[in-house]
């Protein structure tokens, strides 16, 4: 393991060797942290969760219990993984023929959060605060700000940064009810003001 942080893992942890983990993170339960990881401070790791080698997660990443990460991501700071949502790597994978040299990369951007038993499919990007319903099964991009459900997903609207739907009024302007920000809807694209 390759720290000089301060941060806690449970005695039935597995980390490997060569894996950078950052000040106050937390890995839980049965998890296991495989060679050359690169975790951010203020992670919290759930139960029963595998993070494969090379991924990379920021600060203030929160891991539910369950939840497989694959090699190709990559979690900027401050996302959230919901229980036992998924990556995959390999867009068509058999037991019998290896394609470590075929993984796909995906990028879950600053804030985003990704509801419990989410599918992602590799190679499709998650905007910046994006929040994919519970379930969901993301098999193209994601924009920023973008409320996507379903399977296959399918936007229904816009997310602010706290998590509130966002309702435009015929001038494309809107507010968070719990944060009173402002965001503007332009060329299907949503930017906070």
């Amino acid at each position: 393991m390759n720290t000089t942080n301060s941060f806690f893992a449970h005695e039935t942890a597995v980390i490997d060797a060569e894996c950078t983990i950052g000040n106050g993170t937390k890995v839980w339960h049965f998890s296991h942290i495989m060679p050359n990881c690169i975790i951010g401070e203020n992670c919290n790791i759930g139960q029963n969760v595998v993070v494969s080698p090379n991924v990379k997660l920021g600060s203030n990443v929160k891991v539910q219990n369950n939840v497989s990460i694959y090699t190709g991501v990559i979690c900027e700071d401050d996302v959230f993984l919901g229980p036992s949502m998924v990556f995959t790597n390999v867009i068509n994978p058999r037991s019998a023929i290896k394609r470590q040299n075929e993984y796909l990369q995906t990028i879950v951007k600053k804030g985003a959060s990704i509801g419990a038993n989410a599918t992602i499919v590799c190679g499709n990007n998650i905007g910046e605060y994006a929040f994919i319903g519970a379930g969901a099964v993301v098999t193209k991009e994601v924009q920023p700000y973008a409320l996507v459900v379903g399977n296959p997903s399918k936007q229904i609207g816009w997310i602010s940064e706290y998590g509130h739907r966002l309702d435009f009024n015929e001038l494309g302007e809107a507010i968070c009810i719990e944060s009173n920000e402002k965001y503007k809807l332009k060329e299907n694209k949503v930017f906070k003001v």
